[in-house]
C-alpha cells in the first residue's frame, strides 16, 4: 500500500522519537501490535477509525488497549496525536512507512517481487544474492503468492487462447 505524503512526515516523526531513545526496534513491535489488533478486530477498527465515535471515547478505547498491550508513553501519545489530527485514519500508510525507515536503517532492502510463475527456493536465492550485491544492502523478497494474483493470470491466459 502506498503511503501518503502525511502518512509518511507522522512515521518519520516517531522513527526520529524512537531512534533517539534507541528503541526503533521495540516501537516497530509496538505499531505491529496495534497493526494485528486493527486486522482481526472489526469492532475495534471502527471504533477507532470512524469519525462518529467522539475523540474522547477513541482515546479510551486506544488508552485501554494500550494499556492491555503494554505500550510504551511515546507511542500512547503518538496513538493520542494521531486522534486529535485525524489521522488515525493513515495508521496502515504510517505503519508500513515505519517498517521501511527501520529496515533502511538496519540495512535491510524488501523488495516486492512479482513473477509469471512460481519461483523455486533456488531462484529466490540466486535473486536474493543478486539484489543484495548490485545494492549493498542486506534484501528480502516479497513475493505474493500466484493465487493473489488473478489478474495477471487471466490476462497471460487471455493472451495464450488469441
Amino acid at each position: 500500500m502506498a503511503s501518503s505524503a502525511a502518512a509518511r512526515r507522522y512515521a518519520r516523526a516517531l522513527f526520529s522519537l524512537a531512534k533517539e531513545q534507541h528503541r526503533v526496534r521495540e516501537v516497530g513491535g509496538e505499531l505491529d501490535s496495534l497493526a494485528t489488533l486493527l486486522d482481526e478486530s472489526v469492532e475495534l477498527r471502527e471504533a477507532l477509525l470512524t469519525p462518529l465515535h467522539p475523540v474522547e471515547e477513541r482515546k479510551a478505547v486506544l488508552r485501554a488497549v494500550s494499556d492491555l498491550a503494554q505500550t510504551s508513553g511515546v507511542v500512547k501519545n503518538f496513538y493520542s496525536y494521531l486522534i486529535d489530527q485525524r489521522r488515525l485514519v493513515d495508521f496502515s500508510g504510517i505503519h508500513d512507512e515505519y517498517k521501511r525507515l527501520s529496515d533502511e536503517d538496519a540495512g535491510l532492502l524488501t523488495a516486492e517481487v512479482v513473477a509469471a510463475s512460481p519461483l523455486d527456493d533456488r531462484r529466490k536465492d540466486r535473486l536474493r544474492r543478486a539484489l543484495s550485491e548490485r545494492t549493498g544492502l542486506e534484501v528480502q523478497l516479497d513475493i505474493p503468492s500466484h493465487a493473489a494474483l488473478p489478474a495477471a493470470r487471466q490476462s497471460h491466459e487471455g493472451i495464450l487462447s488469441q
